[in-house]
């Protein structure tokens, strides 16, 4: 049996989802200065927030180190191997001038983020935050590197306690801390609608993630949600430096 020619139309692939995104850091209502920096990627690709620790203008020092060395990653880099090396590169330019000028106790907590292909590489190394709400719902992509999520890891602290306990701002990693850095990574597959957000302790020490999640649902643009965000945190004390840096991802 003879059949006449088919035609076969070739399935519409959805097109790959857009970042952009907006960073905001003030110094709070207590501190005389901001320690931390942050790098935003108009290009959007890698964002990242670096908090510094050892007051006396020597956290700015350690903060501005870690984002000029990932300020240098390639677009096209490998995002996990490519995010621990510029990270130790930070770690040991950190140790260098902290030794040279004798800057005791100076370093970074850190969050970077590598948007490649709709995937997001997360890496982290102390207590600044990354967080995804997706659909309304809130989801905290990293761990703490702190004295009290260990004792909660280890069942000793209850989670609702964390905020009262006295230990809560100890972190147990950071750049320029030790000799070597244990960096952690997570990937996530980003769809469009997708929403994310790095944020130093800063911030989550005067909000909750109800709060955050609230405000991120409910934000027109990235720059709202910093706005929002950074404003709530200075109603509430801000008893320390506050970044934030919010990211959206939409149809391509």
């Amino acid at each position: 049996m003879m059949t006449g020619p088919t035609t076969r139309i070739p399935a519409v692939l959805p097109r790959a989802p857009i970042f952009f995104g907006s960073g905001l850091t003030h110094a709070g209502r207590v501190r005389e200065s901001n320690e931390d920096s942050i790098l935003t990627d108009p290009s959007g690709v890698v964002w990242a927030i670096a908090d510094g620790m050892g007051g006396y203008g020597h956290g700015d020092v350690a903060s501005d180190i870690v984002i000029d060395c990932l300020s240098q990653l390639q677009d096209d880099a490998l995002a996990a191997p490519e995010l621990r090396m510029r990270l130790a590169e930070a770690n040991r330019e950190v140790l260098l001038r902290a030794r040279n000028q004798r800057l005791d106790g100076m370093g970074a907590t850190v969050v970077a983020m590598m948007i490649q292909n709709a995937i997001a590489t997360v890496a982290w190394a102390g207590d600044c935050r990354a967080y995804l709400l997706r659909q309304g719902g809130l989801r905290l992509l990293t761990h703490d590197h702190t004295v009290v999520q260990d004792m909660i890891d280890q069942g000793l602290l209850d989670a609702r306690d964390r905020d009262d306990h006295p230990e809560r701002h100890i972190v147990t990693r950071a750049v320029g801390a030790l000799p070597e850095l244990e960096v952690d990574t997570v990937t996530v597959p980003l769809i469009s609608g997708d929403r994310l957000m790095l944020c130093s302790d800063g911030l989550t020490t005067c909000i909750g993630d109800q709060q955050i999640a609230s405000i991120i649902n409910g934000a027109t643009d990235p720059e709202d949600v910093c706005a929002t965000l950074v404003t709530k945190a200075l109603e509430s004390g801000a008893p320390d430096n506050v970044s934030v840096i919010a990211v959206f991802a939409r149809d391509g």
